[in-house]
């Protein structure tokens, strides 16, 4: 490659990102879509080989019976846990009163004590009333989520517009998933062919291991942290459980919120400190079998990014692109890698690595 093409490259590369940059909410559907066809891809291609006699499923009929499965999964899910949040949450703001009023006369007294510092309390006594009225208005997780986005058609607009789009984006991307990929190859220049179809297969190994492996990871630990609290007999059970899973795909953030969270609402709720030792014990355990158990058999060592990388993946995605950065940032940050991986491997055995100084 000359010089002039790589200059050329790197000018392409730079519009490339100003390009996304700028359509980042135009795209967030797509990328949406095409992280759902990922990952729905190998089920489609295994049902696609169903025959009977001289009778083929066919990819068509494959993908419609995918999508059946996934609409009936959400559905399940959704009357399954979607009562139970909302008690949960409208229990919580029925005790935020006493988080705040627990916050204010015990913690900050006494970290103010500890660091010889004065701290302003915290007065939301009107937040927390905004919010139960809120709440008691709404009658529910889906009236407020509707009513706090009714007063702007143009984001009701979007978020119907995303509605649609990502079944029907998801739909045809998952039928013309090989023929888009055989495409794809069909574009790179022979002579870099071979290489960029190892690194696309190591980084279809990495990014499988990721997707797959890290959902069912949280999926766990959100059912171990909610049934282990609500063993200790915690109100906010459930609530505290789902989102301490939610978010686990950052290292330790979701127990560290867990543990937060939890203490705060055992404090209050039972007004003993010894309640804490069995709410710490459920979130050892959990970090135990997560080390131990889940992530070596889900995830494996495929992904092997170093909880800074993943931080700062995270941060450094949203920062550029908002939530789609958010939602690309480690599977990004693992593709990188595996070109990374490649790179060190070049180097080293490369004659300028290798070559020992005369004397």
């Amino acid at each position: 490659m000359t010089d002039s093409q790589k200059w050329l490259a790197l000018v392409i590369t730079l519009l490339l990102f100003g390009l996304i940059s700028l359509l980042t909410p135009v795209l967030l559907p797509f990328v949406i879509s095409a992280i759902l066809a990922y990952l729905g891809d190998p089920l489609v291609d295994r049902l696609e080989m169903i025959q009977i006699k001289n009778w083929r499923l066919g990819r068509t009929l494959a993908v419609i019976l995918v999508f059946l499965i996934i609409i009936l999964s959400l559905i399940t899910v959704l009357l399954i846990i979607i009562p139970g949040l909302e008690s949960q949450v409208s229990l919580f703001f029925g005790k935020l009163p006493n988080y705040i009023r627990w916050l204010n006369q015990i913690l900050l007294p006494w970290i103010q004590q500890a660091l010889n510092m004065e701290i302003k309390p915290f007065d939301s006594s009107e937040l927390i009333e905004v919010l139960k009225q809120h709440w008691q208005k709404a009658g529910g997780i889906l009236s407020t989520v509707i009513g706090s986005v009714s007063q702007s058609s143009a984001v009701i607009a979007q978020w119907l517009m995303n509605i649609f789009l990502i079944p029907v984006i998801t739909f045809y991307l998952l039928r013309d998933w090989d023929i888009l990929v055989a495409k794809i190859h069909d574009l790179i220049p022979r002579r870099y062919a071979s290489t960029i179809a190892k690194l696309a297969r190591e980084s279809d190994r990495v990014l499988a291991a990721f997707f797959r492996g890290q959902f069912y990871v949280m999926l766990a630990l959100g059912i171990i942290y909610s049934i282990g609290l609500a063993m200790t007999g915690l109100e906010l059970a459930l609530l505290i459980g789902i989102l301490s899973g939610m978010i686990s795909f950052v290292p330790y953030l979701g127990a560290i919120t867990g543990i937060v969270l939890a203490c705060l609402a055992a404090i209050v709720q039972f007004q003993d400190v010894m309640y804490l030792i069995p709410v710490m014990a459920v979130f050892a355990v959990g970090q135990v079998l997560e080390s131990t158990v889940l992530t070596p058999l889900l995830v494996g060592d495929q992904v092997g990014l170093h909880p800074v990388a993943v931080i700062f993946a995270i941060l450094a995605g949203g920062q550029l692109f908002g939530f789609m950065g958010v939602l690309l940032a480690l599977p990004v940050a693992a593709v990188i890698m595996v070109i990374l991986r490649h790179i060190h491997e070049l180097y080293r055995d490369s004659a300028f690595y290798s070559h020992s100084q005369k004397r």
